[in-house]
């Protein structure tokens, strides 16, 4: 087990010795924009790729707290935190002129980095020879948006989210209808100091949504960007870039290609999307069997990827219509018992959620690629936000359980990544 999730693991006592102190004045920004310097672009969601782009991050609702207002936007995130950056390179996409872009959620407009021609660009970074008509896209996090608040187990969280986003990029491409190859294989190193980041925002990931343009080489684009502080306010923590910089290296992966086949109406995934929210708790609605089957064969499909881990779906079945309680395993049956109750206390005692859900979930992994694995587990977990919320039914993410319990639970000793809660 690598050794930073160990030490970041909560329990009973734990939560209760060693509470979060936050300090509201010290809350970093959650947005990111470059100077008026450079080119920007305001989307218009009347073009379709602007609809396109705007249905991975857009900005969709806004609710307002003691503590002061919160934009919410497609993607989730822990605490509303949104550590997650999105940049992506375009070529060859009809209406937007080729280039790499940074997302710049706060006004929704893309803003335009570096220009690339057609024997250059960030094509070898991603391990391709070849010029790749279409998106290349790059999830960023800047930790410190969510270590003010979580503290040390704030890398966890940047994982997830950046999977939510790369899940987000996955439901948005249904809409064109594209599939997205995950990368991991990126030269994360090289581009962070290319785009001027300075250890205080690094990427995680990338995403591949295009085609082989020829079979003509393409040289790697050089180019050094100024830094552009993403969060206002930062605090060092060396126990999240120790974390960091050891995951970097890839061991031993496999790649998936087959690709994901889902049923959606179009029309009706677009609204899902634009409408998702996190639920904040559940009345004991019952949902049908078939809605079970129709969710697990989604969250079951393929994820096409570079180094593809494996992640184990652990399912508590509180109020599912003609299925017998109990414990499931990847939509298998291996323990009867009414565990609502010990589902809502091992999700760090939330129990109108787990407990009074239909169904609570566990993700679990023994992989070795801990970005990898890690950002697996929060596309899993975005797929069953959009299949969810696409049969009517809620969820809601739950990133703080009791680990080494949830263990003993499902007969494991696998690392604990992600709980989630669904219901009505």
């Amino acid at each position: 087990m690598f050794w930073y999730h160990a030490t970041t693991k909560h329990s009973y006592n734990s939560v209760r010795t060693n509470p979060n102190r936050i300090e509201w004045e010290d809350q970093p920004s959650t947005y990111k924009n470059y100077p008026d310097s450079y080119k920007k672009v305001k989307l218009d969601l009347e073009r379709k790729e602007d609809n396109f782009l705007y249905h991975i991050a857009g900005l969709t609702a806004k609710k307002s707290y003691p503590s002061g207002e919160y934009y919410l936007r497609i993607n989730p995130s822990a605490g509303a935190l949104y550590p997650n950056e999105l940049y992506f390179q375009v070529r060859d996409v009809e209406g937007i002129k080729d280039g790499i872009y940074h997302y710049e959620v706060s006004s929704s407009s893309l803003t335009l980095l570096q220009n690339i021609t057609q024997e250059e660009g960030l094509e070898p970074y991603f391990g391709f020879a070849t010029a790749m008509q279409g998106y290349l896209f790059l999830v960023s996090a800047i930790y410190y948006r969510s270590s003010w608040k979580y503290k040390n187990r704030a890398f966890r969280y940047c994982l997830l989210d950046a999977g939510h986003l790369l899940g987000s990029i996955e439901a948005a491409a249904l809409l064109k209808p594209f599939s997205v190859q995950m990368n991991y294989h990126i030269q994360r190193e090289k581009l962070n100091r290319m785009f001027g980041f300075e250890d205080r925002e690094w990427f995680l990931a990338g995403a591949t949504m295009g085609m082989p343009v020829n079979n003509t080489t393409i040289n790697p684009i050089e180019f050094e960007l100024p830094y552009v502080d993403g969060s206002r306010s930062f605090e060092k923590n060396e126990l999240i870039e120790q974390a960091y910089a050891e995951t970097l290296v890839l061991k031993g992966c496999k790649s998936q290609i087959e690709e994901p086949k889902f049923t959606y109406n179009t029309t009706k995934l677009r609204e899902t999307l634009f409408t998702r929210r996190s639920q904040r708790g559940f009345s004991e609605g019952a949902i049908t069997k078939g809605q079970f089957n129709y969710i697990m064969e989604v969250i079951q499909q393929p994820i096409p990827s570079d180094c593809d881990e494996e992640v184990s779906v652990y399912i508590v079945l509180n109020r599912v219509l003609n299925m017998p309680l109990g414990l499931y395993k990847d939509g298998t049956y291996i323990s009867y018992g009414d565990f609502a109750k010990q589902a809502g206390y091992l999700s760090l005692e939330q129990y109108s959620l787990s407990q009074q859900g239909a169904m609570a979930f566990f993700l679990t992994s023994k992989g070795k690629n801990y970005q990898a694995l890690y950002q697996k587990a929060g596309i899993i977990g975005h797929r069953l936000y959009v299949v969810s919320l696409y049969l009517g039914i809620g969820c809601s993410g739950i990133g703080a359980y009791y680990d080494d319990e949830v263990n003993e639970f499902v007969g494991n000793d696998e690392m604990v990544l992600y709980a989630l809660a669904i219901g009505k």
